[in-house]
C-alpha cells in the first residue's frame, strides 16, 4: 500500500510539475514574439523618422516599405499570440487546475490508510492476547471499529486505482489539439511573412544583388569613408 502511494504521488507531481513548466514556457515564448515585432515596428519607425528620409526618395520610399512590412509583421504576430493563447496557454492553464483535487484524493487515501492500519494493529493486538470475556469484547469491538475504516480506505484505494491511470493517459488526448493547434498558428503565421518578405524584398531589392555582393559593396564604402581624413587613424 505504502509503494502504491508513491507510485501516486510521484506519478502526479511529475505530471503536475511538467505541465506547469510548458505553460511557463509558452508565456515565456509569446512574450518574447510580441517583444521582437513591437522592437521591429520601433526600428522601422525611427528609421522612417530619419532625416535621410527627407533629402533621398528612394530611401524614403525603402523605408516606408519597411515600416508597412513591420507593422504588417506585427499585427499577423499578435494574431499568433492571440491564437496560441486561446488554445495552448488557457487549456495549460485550465489542467493545472485540476491538480490541488487530484493532490487531495490522494491525501485521503493516504489518511485512510493510516487510519487503517492503526485499527488493524489494535485488532492484531488483541487477537494475540489470551481469549479471555473482556478481550473477546475488546476485539469484537475493534473489529466492528475497524470494519468501516477499512472499507472507507478500499473505496478511496480503488477510486485512485481506477482513475489515476484514466487521468495520466488522458492528457494525451487533452493535449494533442492545444498542439496541433500550435503548429496551424505558426504555419499561419510563416507563411505570411514569407508572402509580407518577398513582397518587402521585390519593393526594396531593385539591384537584386547576392549577400555576398552586398557585402563586398558595404566593405568598398566603408574603406571610402576611412580615407577620409576626418576619420583617418592618427
Amino acid at each position: 500500500y505504502m509503494c502504491v502511494t508513491s507510485v501516486f504521488t510521484s506519478c502526479g507531481q511529475w505530471l503536475e510539475d511538467q505541465t506547469k513548466k510548458l505553460h511557463k514556457d509558452m508565456k515565456k515564448s509569446t512574450e518574447a514574439d510580441l517583444a521582437m515585432s513591437k522592437a521591429a515596428v520601433k526600428i522601422s519607425g525611427d528609421l522612417l523618422n530619419n532625416p535621410l528620409c527627407e533629402q533621398d526618395q528612394a530611401f524614403l520610399e525603402s523605408m516606408t516599405a519597411l515600416d508597412t512590412a513591420m507593422k504588417r509583421m506585427d499585427t499577423f504576430n499578435q494574431e499568433k499570440v492571440n491564437q496560441i493563447q486561446k488554445t495552448v496557454i488557457d487549456p495549460l492553464k485550465k489542467y493545472s487546475g485540476v491538480f490541488p483535487s487530484l493532490n487531495m484524493a490522494v491525501k485521503r487515501r493516504e489518511q485512510a490508510l493510516q487510519d487503517y492500519k492503526r485499527l488493524q494493529s489494535k485488532v492484531e493486538k488483541y487477537e494475540e492476547k489470551e481469549k479471555t470475556g473482556p478481550v473477546m469484547v475488546k476485539l469484537h469491538q475493534a473489529r466492528e471499529e475497524l470494519r468501516p475504516v477499512r472499507e472507507d480506505f478500499e473505496a478511496k484505494n480503488k477510486q485512485l486505482l481506477d482513475e489515476m491511470p484514466k487521468f495520466y493517459h488522458s492528457r494525451i488526448d487533452y493535449f494533442q489539439p492545444s498542439f496541433e493547434a500550435l503548429i496551424r498558428a505558426q504555419v499561419v503565421y510563416f507563411t505570411e511573412m514569407y508572402k509580407i518578405f518577398s513582397e518587402l524584398t521585390d519593393q526594396i531589392d531593385q539591384a537584386g544583388l547576392t549577400d555576398e555582393q552586398r557585402e563586398r559593396e558595404t566593405e568598398a564604402k566603408l574603406s571610402e569613408l576611412r580615407a577620409l581624413s576626418i576619420v583617418a587613424d592618427d
